[in-house]
């Protein structure tokens, strides 16, 4: 993929969302588009640079795509949420991460999947899915 086509990507998302095309929005889409790991709030603006964005107007732009369904929150670690692309995930699962305790890398692994729950507790009624998978990467092991 050509970087034009990367640059143009982002804005035929929020067409197709039916969200206005703001320099903020495309700008975070192309920063997770170009990346194959989830990112935090706090990565996705010290990748934009102080010169794009603030924290708060990251903060509002990640909310209005989660809203659209163009990103989805992959996990949670040490109190931060973790954003990535809505596409390799359903409303209801999300795609195996793996975390390496060595490095502290994270991978998607969007060519495996975790058939879903059933809780064998009764009234537990599982709304959504997500799987964490931790050890080392190859780097590490």
């Amino acid at each position: 993929m050509t970087k034009s086509d990367l640059d143009a990507q982002p804005h035929a998302m929020l067409t197709a969302a039916g969200l206005y095309r703001t320099k903020s929005r495309a700008a975070i889409l192309g920063v997770l588009l170009r990346t194959a790991t989830p990112l935090t709030q706090d990565q996705i603006t010290v990748t934009l640079g102080r010169k794009h964005l603030d924290k708060v107007t990251v903060y509002r732009t990640l909310s209005s795509l989660l809203e659209a369904g163009l990103l989805h929150k992959a996990y949670l670690d040490k109190r931060a949420w973790h954003f990535e692309l809505a596409g390799n995930c359903t409303n209801r699962q999300c795609h195996p991460h793996f975390t390496c305790t060595n490095c502290g890398g994270t991978h998607c692994l969007t060519d495996m999947s975790v058939p879903m729950l059933k809780s064998p507790h009764k009234g537990f009624i599982i709304s959504r899915q997500q799987v964490r998978l931790e050890g080392l990467c190859p780097a590490c092991a």
